[in-house]
C-alpha cells in the first residue's frame, strides 16, 4: 500500500492507495473520512475480547476496531483523527518498539501488534494515564495528537516534557514524572508535572494540549443565571 498525509499539521488526513486486493489496514472506530464503493469494511474486536478490553478501559483506545479489506488495485481510503491536529506515520521494521500514550494510535498494518503496558504509578499522578499502549511488529503505523507534531531524538542529556504534551516514544528511553521546581511554581507558574527522559531515542511531543484549550475557553463559557424560587 501507499500513503500520504495531506493539511498538516492543523488538520492532517491520511490518503492510503491500495497497491493490490486483499490488502488491509486497521483503523479506530470513526476513523474513517471516506473510501471507494468497493473497498470491504469489516468491525470486530481485535486481540479478542480480554484484549480488547484492555486497549480501551486502560489504553483510552476504542474497543471495536474497523478492519478494510481491499477488492482491487487502485482503491483508496481516507482517514482522520478526532481532533484536530497533526497525524505521524512511521514504517514499522519489527526491530525497535514504540510506546504511545492514551488515545494517540489512529491506524496500522494487521501485522503490527499493540498491547497495554503498565506505565507506573509515575503515569498515574502525571494525568495521562497510567497505561501506554506498546506497538510492535512490522508495517506502516499512524498516530495522532492534537496541534502539531514535533520528533526530538534524545541523548546523554536526556529532555523535560510537560506531561500533556507526551505522545509517544522509543523503548530506549526511559521517564520519570516529577514537579517543575516546587509548590510555588507548580500553583502560581501555570506550569504542573513534566516528564523527564533520560537514555538514547527518539521522542514525539505535541504543540498544543486539550487541556490547556479547555482552560482558556473556560473563562468565556456561558453561565446560565440563577433565578430565586
Amino acid at each position: 500500500m501507499q500513503y500520504q498525509l495531506v493539511d498538516k499539521p492543523d488538520f492532517a488526513v491520511i490518503q492510503v492507495r491500495f497497491d493490490q486486493p486483499g490488502e488491509q489496514l486497521i483503523a479506530e472506530s470513526g476513523a474513517m473520512v471516506a473510501r471507494d464503493a468497493g473497498i470491504e469494511m469489516k468491525s470486530s474486536i481485535q486481540g479478542g475480547l480480554g484484549g480488547a478490553l484492555k486497549r480501551k478501559m486502560l489504553g483510552g483506545e476504542s474497543l471495536f476496531q474497523n478492519t478494510f479489506t481491499a477488492t482491487q488495485a487502485g482503491q483508496t481510503i481516507w482517514l482522520a483523527p478526532a481532533p484536530e491536529g497533526d497525524i505521524v506515520n512511521l514504517d514499522m521494521n519489527g526491530q525497535h518498539e514504540i510506546m504511545l500514550n492514551s488515545g494517540a494510535y489512529l491506524a496500522s498494518a494487521p501485522s503490527v501488534n499493540l498491547d497495554t503496558k503498565w506505565g507506573g504509578a509515575k503515569g498515574f499522578f502525571s494525568g495521562t494515564g497510567f497505561f501506554l499502549l506498546k506497538c510492535t511488529g512490522q508495517g506502516p503505523l499512524f498516530f495522532n495528537a492534537f496541534g502539531g507534531i514535533h520528533v526530538v531524538d534524545v541523548g546523554p542529556a536526556g529532555y523535560i516534557v510537560d506531561t500533556d504534551h507526551v505522545v509517544g516514544f522509543t523503548t530506549g528511553l526511559n521517564y520519570q514524572v516529577t514537579k517543575v521546581g516546587g509548590l510555588k511554581s507548580l500553583f502560581l507558574g501555570g506550569e504542573g508535572l513534566v516528564c523527564r527522559f533520560q537514555g538514547q531515542g527518539r521522542l514525539w511531543i505535541s504543540t498544543r494540549a486539550p487541556g490547556g484549550l479547555a482552560s482558556f475557553l473556560h473563562p468565556f463559557r456561558r453561565v446560565k443565571p440563577q433565578t430565586n424560587n
